[in-house]
């Protein structure tokens, strides 16, 4: 009976040792059919993936990027433990023990598989170090037994070959996130905060999405929750937390503080302009996929301050034109008051923001709106600037826009505004190195990416008069010249019919100084020397000072019908504070690739454009225009300022170009398709107001006002204001004037 035993033991044995190498053989049959397949695993070592090309503001505030994959690659202590835990204990338990695979997982899926009779279609059992193999290199994504295959031995070279940390934190950069890859660009997209900085509500969010972008809060908000309470529960069964923790996170709200659109920006159409630069210098593929740090002369604060200033100006203007039915209506559109969600109800709101209701009711005297869960009204002062009842202006359903006054957890109350139509542009360049600050190209870049402050060439209105007077001022004439401000009729050429310009006032001031025309914006005058200088020389003047548009040699041009661009004009202006000097305006700073090498330095290109005592001169007229002219609105900001208005014809198009010595502003507004602004919305009262708002924000906190240096060879005399003659200073009306040595009043008399 032994001998039975043991012979039959040892056919046993053999038969196991046969099987035991056929298996054998098999598995090493497929290794060599696949090992020779499988990329080299020594690749990572330089890994370099497609990553953001990110645009900063001179502060390193970051305005905007250009991506295919939109990553920012990080290194392992620059994400937080409790994103490192969630995203361990939600995905891969046992990473730090196993050796690529779970083989415990890999037995549980094969049982089912074979239960379920799925062996052309497998069930997943991928470790964390499988999904990153999946994830960086191309074996594709098709749950088929061959990719598990090679899956798993890149897995295994990957465990050999490099750490546990390299290995988390590849995949922590490589991953998929809805919209976004890698954990550093979702903290900023979904939390605006590094990933260093996130918090464990925010961490479990995010580590939510790693199973599927479905689980997004942009998506889909409820799911988004379920998922991040799985990650904490997982969290609190692996020791990360306590049960209580993860209670009271369950408890709290996931407020998205990024924007799930990753179309807002700062400033779009800045951003716009450094992306075409980059792109023509470096090409596409570097631009969206070669991780570049572009610095640039952009000042944040400023705009932001540009932003502000230009939609309260829009939308003041806009309402001029009265309240336009909403555009879009849920209920009609098959949604109904409850289902209605807006993505900008998941984040953050204030004060001052203006955001979409919904209307849920239009009571006699009130609107009653819904924000997300709050719900409230908007009373009869919200809306009197319509001149309707509340029936007459909306109906349940539509969305309309709500400048929010009061807000708490539950109620929100506010006014009625609307999306303008009207358009509007500003600039703001660096005097002394035409360096831009600010710039504002319209007021929706996704309704339309046409850049206002650099395209868009308009007719100039009384902008345009500092360039003839400079002509004058450097052709020898003083602020005291004499000029007839009386009705007078311009030959205009052959058989063209006299020119008879009025004045904007429709008054004639008879004999006044050169002063007193360019404060008083006086017409005539400005024509009259135009015509005494010749026009020629005015546009020669022009050119000298930047404007490179087409300006025909016509009278008229010196009221401004010749157009150009805010960029042009606002760099000219830009001459007269840094002492008759152009600088080239530029914004890009520096360009820096992914290893640190700097690839573009920005430097100021200058020239001489006027001479520095006709530049002085013209700063000191202009500076008249703010203290008794139509700039007298910038007085109140208690700065040293000058600047000039600008109104055309029917009042399209408004303007407002100063500055103080540091930095020259521009503002134009009107529409793409030339209509009335409005009934006498000058420069004065359309363009104006948004400068000083821009520049309110520019000199807050500022006690220390810098000063318009004058040349060596400006001397300073008392004169009677009305006739430009020496005075008394006890005189009435008596100024201090500027004038040239050599030019002043009674000189060599």
């Amino acid at each position: 009976m032994a001998r039975i035993v043991i012979r039959v033991a040892r056919q046993a044995a053999i038969v196991g040792l046969f099987a035991l190498a056929a298996v054998l053989g098999s598995i090493s049959g497929v290794l060599l059919a696949f090992t020779g397949d499988l990329p080299e695993i020594s690749a990572l070592d330089n890994y370099a993936p497609n990553a953001i090309t990110a645009v900063l503001a001179k502060d390193g505030t970051p305005v905007g990027d250009f991506a295919v994959e939109r990553r920012v690659v990080i290194g392992y202590d620059d994400i937080a433990p409790v994103l490192r835990q969630a995203i361990i204990a939600a995905e891969d338990a046992n990473f730090e023990r196993h050796f690529g695979l779970s083989v415990s997982h890999i037995l549980i899926a094969l049982v089912r598989d074979v239960v379920q009779g799925r062996f052309e279609n497998p069930a997943g059992a991928s470790t964390l170090t499988q999904q990153l193999a999946r994830n960086l290199f191309p074996i594709g994504f098709q749950k088929t037994l061959e990719r598990k295959i090679k899956e798993a031995l890149l897995a295994i070279q990957i465990e050999k070959r490099y750490t546990k940390r390299e290995i988390l934190t590849l995949y922590c950069n490589q991953i998929y996130l809805y919209q976004v890859y890698g954990v550093e660009a979702a903290s900023r997209f979904y939390f605006d905060k590094s990933a260093k900085d996130l918090t464990l509500n925010e961490a479990a969010t995010i580590a939510g999405v790693f199973q599927t972008w479905r689980n997004s809060p942009y998506v889909n908000m409820e799911r988004a929750k379920r998922r991040r309470a799985y990650v904490l529960q997982r969290m609190v069964d692996e020791g990360y937390i306590t049960q209580q923790a993860a209670d009271e996170t369950n408890a709290e709200p996931i407020v998205l503080r990024g924007d799930d659109s990753l179309a807002r920006s700062l400033a779009p159409y800045f951003v716009e302009e450094v992306r075409q630069h980059l792109e023509k210098r470096y090409g596409a593929k570097e631009l969206y996929e070669a991780g570049l740090s572009v610095e640039t002369s952009l000042d944040a604060r400023l705009q932001a301050a540009a932003n502000a200033a230009m939609d309260a100006g829009l939308r003041r203007l806009d309402k001029l034109h009265g309240f336009r039915k909403p555009g879009y209506n849920a209920l009609d559109e098959g949604v109904t008051l409850d289902e209605y969600a807006s993505p900008r109800w998941n984040r953050p709101m204030s004060p001052g923001e203006i955001v979409p209701a919904l209307v849920v009711g239009a009571e006699r005297e009130a609107i009653q709106v819904r924000v997300g869960e709050r719900r409230g009204g908007i009373g009869r002062t919200g809306y009197a600037w319509t001149r309707r009842s509340p029936a007459q202006l909306v109906r349940p359903g539509d969305v309309v826009e709500l400048k929010i006054e009061t807000i708490d957890d539950t109620s929100i109350a506010g006014s009625l505004d609307q999306v303008p139509l009207i358009e509007g542009a500003l600039l703001a360049i660096d005097n002394r190195t035409g360096q831009i600050r600010a710039m504002y190209g319209g007021f929706d870049f996704e309704r339309s990416k046409f850049n206002r402050a650099l395209q868009a060439h308009r007719q100039v209105g009384s902008t345009f008069k500092p360039v003839v007077y400079t002509t004058a001022i450097d052709r020898g004439y003083t602020p005291s010249y004499i000029i007839e401000d009386v009705p007078t009729k311009f030959y205009a050429g052959p058989d063209q019919p006299p020119y008879a310009p009025p004045n904007y006032d429709l008054k004639f001031e008879g004999p006044v100084t050169l002063r007193r025309a360019l404060e008083g914006s006086r017409n005539v005058p400005a024509v009259r020397m135009m015509q005494q200088l010749g026009p020629d020389q005015v546009i020669g003047y022009a050119r000298r000072l930047g404007i490179e548009s087409p300006i025909p040699p016509f009278l008229s041009v010196a009221l401004g019908s010749a157009e150009a661009t805010l960029l042009e004009m606002t760099r000219a202006f830009s001459v007269f504070p840094n002492g008759g000097v152009l600088m080239e305006p530029y914004f890009v700073l520096r360009v820096v690739d992914r290893e640190g090498r700097v690839l573009e330095e920005g430097r100021p290109v200058s020239r001489d454009a006027i001479r520095a005592d006709t530049a002085y001169m013209m700063t000191h007229l202009l500076e008249g225009v703010v203290h008794r002219g139509s700039g007298a609105a910038a007085l109140a900001l208690n700065w040293p300022l000058a600047g000039k208005t600008g109104t055309t014809d029917d009042f399209t198009d408004a303007w407002f170009i100063g500055f103080d010595p540091a930095i020259t502003v521009g503002v134009w507004v009107g529409y793409d398709r030339k209509k009335p602004i409005g009934a006498s919305q000058t420069g004065q009262v359309a363009a104006l107001p948004i400068w000083v708002d821009f520049m309110r924000a520019y000199v807050d906190g500022r006690t220390d006002p810098p000063a318009f240096d004058p040349p060596g060879n400006i001397v300073f005399v008392t004169v009677d204001r009305r006739t430009g003659q020496p005075a008394d200073p006890d005189t009435p009306g008596a100024l201090t004037e500027a004038f040239i040595a050599g030019t002043q009043p009674g000189f060599g008399r």
